[in-house]
């Protein structure tokens, strides 16, 4: 259910295809998928989970989260863990189903699709590619409801992650390219990264400390925006990180 930057080589794309899905309560295997599973958190899904339960950045990745092996080894994941109760359930399923089910994490939402990304064109513009999952368990893909995966993409309100998750995917293959070499994994500048990342609430106070705003040209609109939103902060972040890290224009000196 991740999100890569690879195409997967036995599956075609689905295209303009239609697909069969449809999950309820009515189904066997109802929140089967909730349990037992390996789930990667993209930054953007910490950072929605942590402002949902309003929790600290920090705050939520020693309580819910871990690292573990990423797509390169120049760069680890961050995977949820799951409750250390009988079926390993996901930490926010209850009674009544997904109790963050309107932040809940990208490979969440986009299931039963997963999403490759890759770049295309003389300007590296990002092009997506869905793919149909087949796991058995699932029994969604029996019910009689037709989608497109423009339609899926509405329902699920995917276009405002995959925004994120398209610039969150060129940081990533940049950090493939390991720039932090020399300094040993988990060193300096690949602390300050994963902080960049994955812990927006220490960015901030990261970010005023060293007046990262008055370094750039960035329009005062932007610059509001970097001050008062989570997401904005993070894309800066992510401009920031290829700027200093890449020497990449992605940010202008003032």
């Amino acid at each position: 259910m991740t999100e890569t930057t690879s195409l997967p080589d036995d599956r075609a794309p689905l295209g303009k295809r239609s697909f069969t899905f449809r999950c309820h309560s009515g189904v066997s295997c109802y929140l089967v998928c909730c349990h037992k599973v390996e789930l990667r958190l993209l930054p953007v899904d910490v950072l929605r989970l942590k402002n949902a339960l309003d929790l600290h950045s920090a705050r939520f990745l020693d309580t819910y989260a871990r690292v573990g092996a990423g797509d390169h080894p120049f760069f680890p994941a961050v995977m949820l863990n799951m409750a250390d109760i009988e079926g390993f359930p996901c930490p926010f399923l209850d009674k009544e189903g997904c109790s963050v089910y309107k932040d809940r994490p990208s490979a969440c939402r986009t299931y039963p699709l997963e999403r490759a990304v890759e770049k295309t064109g003389r300007r590296g513009q990002m092009k997506s590619h869905y793919f149909l999952t087949n796991h058995p368990y699932c029994k969604g893909h029996a019910e009689d409801h037709q989608l497109t995966v423009r339609q899926w993409e509405r329902d699920q309100h995917l276009h405002e992650y995959n925004l994120v998750n398209d610039l969150w995917a060129e940081v990533d293959a940049f950090f493939a390219l390991n720039p932090w070499e020399g300094e040993g994994q988990a060193g300096p500048r690949q602390q300050l990264a994963f902080m960049v990342c994955y812990n927006i609430d220490a960015f901030r106070s990261y970010y005023k400390q060293h007046n990262l705003l008055t370094e750039y040209r960035i329009d005062r609109q932007r610059r509001r925006r970097i001050e008062n939103d989570d997401v904005e902060l993070l894309k800066f972040g992510f401009d920031w990180l290829l700027h200093v890290l890449g020497d990449r224009s992605t940010l202008i000196p003032a």
